[in-house]
């Protein structure tokens, strides 16, 4: 907002926006310290469009830049095309003189190490569970630190708790005041903090940015919703701009932002048009695995949250669950205000 009363493009407002989060090693899903792939890489993806242009650039897989909604910004400015992924992603930012820098911090490396040995009894990694106790202290710092070390950074996404279980049956035996895996999902660990931002100028003129490190653990090489757009990001001038965090495949296969923004456009709300998205992903997600039933009561085993900015100013959005918030800032300045949900955690 302050670059904006600058007069600087919005554009150029929502990615040094989002920076903030993509520089901070605090953060688990965005850029910098997000949460890598299965192979210990951290994978980043974004997408910016711009309204008055109908124009959009994004680069998906790509590693050893930390700042993609940057380099996104730059595809739509200065090539001819959409999106460039992996290696091609790379070289076009190093090319821009962006620097080649590791993204996994020490933190998100023990998190991943600690995913990877968890995962199963079968594999040559102890679990937490198969190590035999020390007779003493043990010093857990690596070769090249001074002193043993323990990250207590707090660390932020809007997804579950790093060590959260979403369900632990009543036997389930705990350790350090936290739940043991269980034989199908050794730790739920879904990070889902990816960022959308979109701004309005006092002109009328709309640009988006959505920009995340993906699901972490993934395969290498997935592609979520975040550069694809239509599915994560949307904006169009005459009307408005949406996008969305969660479960990324859900917002591919629905093509959900570029809906929610053509149902503004006919008429329907912010918030009236994220809930119907809502109801819309509910009614078209049909693999059983997706789906827990409690007699006769069938809820989502994900999560989706919705934002979206009408051309008036108007905002609006909802969750799957509740709980959900989403940042404002305009003339009244900067706040957290609740979303519209359709099923609700006890």
């Amino acid at each position: 907002m302050d670059l904006l009363k600058e007069g600087y493009d919005p554009a150029d407002s929502i990615v040094q926006g989002v920076k903030i989060v993509e520089d901070d090693p605090t953060d688990e899903s965005v850029g910098y310290g997000g949460l890598p792939n299965a192979d210990g890489v951290v994978e980043l993806d974004a997408c910016v469009m711009y309204g008055p242009t109908h124009k959009t650039g994004a680069v998906a897989s790509i590693r050893n830049i930390k700042n993609p909604a940057q380099v996104a910004l730059l595809v739509l400015r200065r090539t001819d095309h959409c999106l460039l992924v992996g290696e091609g992603a790379y070289r076009f930012a190093i090319s821009h003189g962006f620097k080649h820098e590791d993204l996994l911090t020490e933190h998100a490396r023990r998190e991943w190490m600690n995913w990877r040995e968890n995962m199963s009894h079968d594999d040559d990694w102890l679990n937490d569970d198969e190590r035999d106790a020390t007779v003493g202290k043990t010093w857990d710092a690596l070769p090249w630190q001074s002193a043993p070390t323990r990250d207590t950074t707090p660390r932020t996404n809007d997804g579950p708790n790093i060590r959260e279980k979403q369900e632990k049956p009543a036997d389930t035996p705990v350790e350090g005041g936290q739940p043991k895996k269980t034989a199908s999902r050794p730790y739920i660990m879904e990070v889902t903090g990816t960022i959308h931002c979109s701004a309005l100028t006092a002109k009328g003129d709309i640009a988006s940015c959505t920009t995340t490190s993906g699901l972490n653990w993934k395969i290498p090489g997935r592609v979520g919703d975040s550069p694809i757009i239509g599915a994560g990001n949307y904006c169009d001038n005459d009307i408005g701009a949406a996008g969305s965090t969660g479960r990324g495949e859900a917002n591919i296969v629905t093509l959900a932002s570029a809906r929610i923004v053509d149902w503004m456009g006919a008429g329907q709300t912010p918030e009236e048009a994220c809930r119907n998205m809502c109801k819309y992903v509910c009614d078209h997600m049909k693999e059983k695995r997706l789906w827990k039933t409690e007699g006769d009561k069938r809820t989502p085993t994900f999560d989706l949250k919705f934002y979206a900015l009408r051309k008036d100013g108007l905002f609006g959005g909802a969750s799957l669950w509740n709980g959900g918030e989403m940042a404002v800032c305009d003339a009244a300045g900067a706040r957290a205000i609740k979303m519209a949900y359709l099923f609700e955690r006890k």
